[in-house]
């Protein structure tokens, strides 16, 4: 798994920087990503999922919400805090990069048989159940909100 894993992040990392749109970089991708399946997450989690300082996440967030693809809401229970919520038009560039990036995934897997990429799934859906109760960054402690899974650590931060 540490040999194979790191040629299909490489491929994913690519098919997501030539697909991204509107000027965005992966992480601010992944940000995204993130808010997708975490609505409110905090700058905290943000950073911690990226694995980057508060202040280059605050800077990567801050072109998000300049292009209008994040927005900034205050904290319902916490004045100190914001919650980032993802925009329709930020939701539309995600959705456009995902699928794309899909795209391309299923046209290197089209090459392997039927048995072989039905292997794949049920290997991937394993993986999921076995790391499953893994806790995810920002999911712990006062973050203030989320994060995904994926280290982020040898992406780049903005």
């Amino acid at each position: 798994m540490l040999d194979g894993m790191p040629q299909v992040m490489w491929f994913i990392r690519r098919q997501m920087r030539q697909h991204r749109t509107r000027g965005m970089s992966v992480p601010q991708f992944r940000t995204l990503v993130m808010l997708d399946r975490f609505p409110t997450a905090s700058l905290s989690a943000v950073a911690e999922n990226l694995g980057a300082s508060m202040p280059t996440a605050s800077r990567m967030v801050s072109g998000l919400v300049s292009k209008g693809f994040v927005a900034r809401k205050a904290h319902p229970t916490d004045r100190r805090q914001a919650s980032l919520v993802m925009t329709a038009k930020g939701r539309s560039a995600l959705n456009t990069a995902r699928q794309a990036t899909q795209e391309g995934i299923a046209r290197e897997l089209a090459r392997l048989g039927d048995a072989e990429r039905a292997m794949i799934c049920r290997a991937m859906g394993l993986l999921a159940d076995a790391f499953a109760g893994t806790p995810l960054p920002g999911a712990e402690g006062g973050g203030g909100g989320a994060g995904s899974g994926g280290s982020g650590a040898d992406d780049e931060a903005d």
